[in-house]
């Protein structure tokens, strides 16, 4: 078995190597190739990598290249962790939309449409390549922002997949709260990408008790505090939001705190510096503490369960991704790519029927899929009318003076990337 990684060089790599590592018997993986531009980077990342194998006895054998049609070439999957611009741009995504006073976010409003121009192109034309050397390969898309990355792949008929750790995050979470093995604990899950919320937490699988209830009574305060929202809230709705709900339910709050920090673009820059020293130590050959707080937390597991339930049929029979609707939620278009619970095998994933959706919910899902049918137009066909209707039409925006200063400012500061502008 083959597996490419497009953005090998990225810090997150040793934490994707760790699971490959400790779970080869779920995903035996006997070729891994490390593609990145940045040769600095991935030659450490690379070093590490092997002597993380090696530490766990894996003869797996790990290549690092910076050719892009080499590396695709005979995959049986490909996972897509690249940040177009890389964390120069998202400090920008994350600084000007507050000048309007909206928030500043590399997924989400005005920044998160600027990651998606930046980087379906760059995708799509990765994806072609793919499909020229192994039209057979699947695509697993952790590259943000997932949702509209994965509707631009499927809409042009790729074999992908989207994926996104919020929700084996929030499965891990419950588990140690209810003192159960995270394999006990099925969720609910229900949304768009990062924009979800648990409407059940059960024993076993599918049709397990719902113990949701008891979760918040005992542990509401814990989980609240965590989301950085207020615990009369999660009892008032009786469900659990993603922690990136915050930015619709307390927008204004995350405004004033975001004007007032460093931005967390910066952070990361900084962890990343530290992260290269750390990963230059010919000694280390384990993935260090400091990566905990890199962010991705269990995109190991996630990812190879994803991937070997696509390739090998294993992995767990239901997980949480990113596909296409079908009627899974009727309020949305059949071609909306939604994150649910889906029995994952050979053939793709295969969401699981899902309970009729609260209008408080639908309502901001349905507009949000607007939102992001016309970012993916502005993607894919550029011009400031298409940006301009797509900030509009976000919920975090929707004023036209907004909309406009925000198109010029996204325009200007993201105009090495845009081949159009």
């Amino acid at each position: 078995m083959k597996l490419t990684v497009v953005g090998g060089g990225s810090t997150y790599t040793p934490e994707l190597i760790d699971g490959f590592a400790r779970l080869r018997d779920t995903l035996p993986i006997e070729e891994l190739v490390l593609m990145d531009p940045a040769t600095d980077r991935l030659e450490l990342v690379g070093a590490l990598a092997r002597r993380i194998f090696a530490r766990q006895a894996h003869n797996g054998t790990i290549t690092t290249t910076t050719d892009l049609d080499a590396a695709v070439e005979g995959a049986d999957a490909v996972l897509l962790q690249l940040r177009v611009g890389g964390q120069a741009a998202r400090e920008q995504d994350e600084t000007w939309p507050l000048d309007c006073g909206c928030v500043g976010q590399e997924t989400t409003g005005a920044g998160g449409l600027a990651k998606a121009l930046r980087t379906v192109p760059v995708v799509l034309d990765i994806a072609d390549r793919v499909r020229r050397t192994n039209p057979t390969a699947w695509i697993i898309d952790f590259t943000n922002p997932v949702g509209i990355v994965t509707r631009a792949l499927l809409q042009e008929g790729h074999r992908a997949v989207g994926l996104c750790n919020v929700a084996i995050g929030f499965q891990r979470k419950f588990a140690g709260l209810l003192d159960l093995p995270p394999a006990q604990i099925h969720l609910d899950h229900v949304g768009l990408n990062h924009l979800t919320w648990e409407t059940g937490v059960r024993l076993g699988g599918p049709d397990g008790e719902n113990v949701l209830p008891e979760l918040l009574s005992h542990h509401g305060e814990k989980i609240a505090a965590d989301l950085h929202l207020p615990t009369t809230l999660l009892d008032r709705l009786a469900v659990v939001p993603s922690y990136y709900l915050r930015y619709y339910y307390a927008h204004d709050e995350v405004v004033r705190e975001l004007r007032t920090k460093p931005s967390r673009a910066a952070e990361v820059a900084e962890m990343e510096r530290q992260l290269l020293a750390l990963y230059a130590d010919p000694a280390l050959d384990e993935k260090p503490d400091l990566l905990a707080k890199r962010g991705g937390a269990y995109y190991s597991e996630a990812a190879v369960d994803l991937a070997a339930a696509l390739l090998n049929g294993g992995g767990s029979p239901y997980q949480v991704v990113n596909t296409h609707n079908n009627g899974t939620l009727p309020f949305l278009p059949d071609d909306a790519v939604i994150e649910v619970q889906a029995a994952v095998g050979e053939k793709g994933p295969k969401p699981l029927p899902v309970a009729p959706v609260d209008p408080l919910y639908a309502g901001l899902m349905a507009q949000v899929t607007a939102y992001e049918d016309l970012a993916l137009r502005a993607a894919l066909h550029g011009g400031r009318d298409r940006v301009f209707k797509a900030l509009l039409s976000h919920p975090l925006i929707g004023q036209y003076e907004y909309a406009e200063t925000l198109t010029d400012r996204l325009i200007a500061h993201n105009r090495e990337h845009l081949a159009w502008a």
